[in-house]
């Protein structure tokens, strides 16, 4: 095998690789830099009993796990800075744990344009938990942009939906 053909192996890798859902189609998902599975994240059976106030599953359920925006936009409103004040505050008394924040925007607009908009929303809620004691050590951000809706349609209703960022708790050391 020649050096052209090496590389051109490698690069459709890389782009299939890019375009996998870490989640999967199971809601289980890895990541190689501790958020999944092996570091005890998303997985079924992991999340623990909903009463239980140190499970990832109260976190999700009773805490609550994501925070709302406006349309094209990255401030948090008094709702959001609330859901993540009780984040905060799981965190806080939970210390063996990491979060992954993820940001999201609806379907409208460039890919670009939501790329930017997830990573300031994402970056919103970090400084946030930051702002309440949270080390920013513990904490990752990552935009989806539009590329992983709660649901596509074209209606208000859906946007509202995924105009949004997402904490995802994991146990273990952040990279």
């Amino acid at each position: 095998m020649n050096l052209t053909t090496k590389v051109l192996m490698v690069v459709a890798a890389l782009a299939l690789a890019a375009c996998n859902n870490p989640r999967g189609g199971s809601g289980q998902w890895d990541d190689a830099n501790g958020f999944g599975p092996g570091a005890g994240g998303i997985q079924s059976g992991a999340l623990g009993d909903p009463n239980d106030p140190s499970s990832i599953a109260h976190f999700q359920q009773r805490v609550g796990d994501r925070v709302f925006f406006d349309t094209d936009a990255s401030t948090l409103n008094d709702t959001a800075r609330q859901t993540l004040a009780g984040q905060a505050r799981w965190l806080s008394s939970n210390p063996q744990y990491t979060i992954l924040v993820e940001g999201h925007a609806d379907e409208r607009g460039t890919r670009e344009y939501n790329v930017a908009l997830g990573a300031r929303r994402a970056n919103a809620a970090m400084q946030y938990l930051v702002s309440q004691g949270i080390s920013a050590n513990r904490i990752r951000t990552v935009s989806y942009g539009k590329e992983r809706p709660v649901e596509a349609c074209p209606e208000p209703r859906c946007w509202n939906q995924n105009r949004r960022a997402v904490t995802v708790v994991s146990t273990g050391l952040a990279g």
